[in-house]
Order: C-alpha cells, then sequence, then structure tokens
C-alpha cells in the first residue's frame, strides 16, 4: 500500500495505490494520517483509483479520516474512483452510503469546491 499527501490550493490529496488489507502496516497509516491532520486541510479527496481490494483497516482507516475532516461544519470529503471490487465492499458495509464518492478526480475536485454534488455516485 502505497499513500500519497499533496496540497492542490485548497484540497489536499489522499491518493491511493495499490491492496490496502487488514494487518496494513499501522505505524504508517498513523503517519499519514498526521500528516493530514498537520496539513488542517478543510477539503480532502480520496482518490481511490489504484486500490485494488481493501479489507477491514482500510475501512477503519476511511471512517477514521472521513470523521475526522468532517467533525467541522466547512469541511468537505469525497472519495474517488473506486474499483468494482472495492466499491461493492464499500456497498456491503454501507459506507456507499455515507461517505460522498464521485467516478473520476475532475468531478471529485467540483463536489469539494461546492459545483457539484458526489453523493453516493455509481
Amino acid at each position: 500500500m502505497l499513500i500519497e499527501l499533496n496540497q492542490i490550493d485548497d484540497v489536499c490529496v489522499m491518493r491511493f495505490e495499490g491492496r490496502f488489507l487488514t494487518g496494513s502496516d499501522p505505524e504508517y497509516l498513523r503517519a499519514k494520517s498526521d500528516e493530514l491532520k498537520r496539513l488542517d486541510c478543510a477539503k480532502v479527496l480520496v482518490d481511490f483509483r489504484d486500490v485494488v481490494s481493501v479489507g477491514s483497516t482500510a475501512i477503519g482507516f476511511l471512517v477514521a479520516i472521513y470523521s475526522s475532516v468532517t467533525k467541522n461544519p466547512d469541511s468537505r470529503f469525497v472519495l474517488v474512483g473506486p474499483q468494482p471490487r472495492v466499491r461493492e465492499v464499500l456497498d456491503l458495509t454501507r459506507l456507499s452510503s455515507i461517505l460522498p464518492m464521485a467516478a473520476d478526480i475532475s468531478s471529485g475536485m467540483a463536489a469539494l469546491r461546492g459545483t457539484a454534488s458526489a453523493h453516493g455516485q455509481r
């Protein structure tokens, strides 16, 4: 699992790549979560286009990031491009009904900037 964190204007972009399975390195995940908190971004785009599978660790990490970001009422979060297998897990856990999602980066950015809705897109 690789997680890259970049800031584009007022949006923090977390790009994930690989398999995000149970047992993923907790120290690495904590460091990435802390890095996001230090940036203090009110808008977070989670790019899941290159994630091929997820486990319970991924679900917990997504919920933690979402909860952390959205505790401020002016904050926004969007998950972009989950692959069919990942989307199936999000549907089974019902996270797809909670986490705002977008099909691609441009629609995700539009949703974060308030120019489009991105909740539960398929």
